[in-house]
């Protein structure tokens, strides 16, 4: 079974079909490129995905469940967790608590605990920080623990927003557009960053991303939409010379000319 698959996925805005008919099928440990224009439903798949909209038609299945339509936290509790294209950490908390948010379902205690102070939460706050604190050490924030997210430089902040999804412990990864803003150096590292927080959580993850370096350099197969529907499919080498795909890139007679 896979670990996660999408059928005859379709939203509309009103009259108009943002995302129409999707499928894709995804294995564990799989890093697949979801690409094409702007306008084209990507964000819209993810919304659909992580539960910010509900679908008029399709299923969503994630480890053999039908997860459409769920409100997003029940989504995030069965295993997808996602980043945004616009960063959206908690700038005014400290970097650490960004990451405590994320990790504080797993604190084991509730909220009679919470208020009462009982040992079994201290206990468990002890065992949260250590906890917080390995995972800004992996992505290598443990010195600004401290510090508030906006205090981050961008690159570093794109690092806490995944490191924040992935504290979550999801099976499914989805990443909106990543490398929106970073110069080819942060770029780099990025492709880097996403290539080893795969292996090292065993993630499967859906990309999202405008920047032709870093799918084609981190995604082993991609998917391409062009005004809801999906236009071409396979590998980042085949992709990228379909001219079906260049023709949404550049337009037809852009297209024609490449």
């Amino acid at each position: 079974m896979p670990l996660f698959t999408i059928t005859g996925l379709t939203h509309r805005f009103g009259g108009l079909c943002a995302v129409s008919d999707f499928s894709l099928r995804m294995e564990r440990g799989e890093l697949v490129g979801l690409i094409g224009p702007n306008g084209a439903g990507k964000t819209t798949v993810f919304n659909l995905i992580s539960g910010i909209y509900k679908p008029d038609a399709g299923e969503i299945i994630l480890n053999g469940e039908n997860i459409a339509g769920l409100p997003p936290h029940a989504i995030n509790r069965r295993g997808v967790a996602r980043t945004f294209q616009n960063i959206r950490l908690f700038h005014d908390m400290s970097i650490i608590d960004n990451i405590k948010v994320a990790a504080a379902r797993g604190a084991g205690y509730g909220p009679a605990s919470s208020l009462l102070h009982p040992p079994k939460f201290w206990k468990g706050e002890h065992d949260l920080d250590s906890r917080c604190m390995e995972m800004l050490s992996i992505f290598g924030l443990d010195g600004k623990a401290g510090l508030r997210g906006s205090s981050l430089a961008y690159g570093q902040q794109r690092r806490l927003e995944i490191a924040r999804a992935v504290a979550t412990g999801p099976s499914l990864l989805l990443l909106d557009e990543p490398a929106a803003g970073m110069n080819p150096a942060e770029a780099k590292e990025l492709i880097e960053t996403i290539l080893w927080v795969k292996q090292r959580f065993g993630l499967t993850i859906l990309i999202i991303e405008h920047n032709m370096h870093v799918i084609m350099n981190v995604a082993q197969r991609v998917v391409v939409l062009d005004f809801g529907e999906t236009i071409a499919q396979g590998t980042p080498a085949e992709v990228r010379a379909d001219p079906r795909v260049i023709e949404a890139y550049l337009g037809k007679e852009g297209g024609h000319a490449a």
